[in-house]
């Protein structure tokens, strides 16, 4: 099975705004991405991995200052993810542990 990896690095997300601009930037998502919840959660069911490839994974590093500064944008951005992952079986993201303070 052939998986292509994004990195979505939080490093430096204090607030929902930051958090809407990397993910655009990093997951390369669509212009029409209007930065809310809605559009997030839309634009990540229509991610697919480049051609040749069967998974896509996205791995979300450096997210806990930003989970600990704003826990209830993060509970809504874990649900956006996970709901995501629910509705494409292709789709994975995973939490990288370690390596953020």
């Amino acid at each position: 099975m052939t998986e292509h990896v994004l990195t979505l690095d939080l490093d430096g997300v204090a607030d929902k705004a930051a958090l809407m601009d990397r993910c655009a930037d990093a997951l390369g998502l669509p212009d029409w991405f209007g930065r809310n919840w809605d559009a997030l959660a839309d634009s990540l069911t229509d991610l697919s991995a480049p051609p040749g490839g069967e998974r896509l994974q996205i791995v979300v590093r450096n997210w806990r200052p930003y989970a600990k500064a704003r826990p209830a944008e993060w509970e809504i951005a874990e649900d956006v993810f996970s709901q995501a992952v629910d509705r494409v079986p292709a789709l994975s993201v995973l939490l990288a542990l370690g390596g953020s303070s």
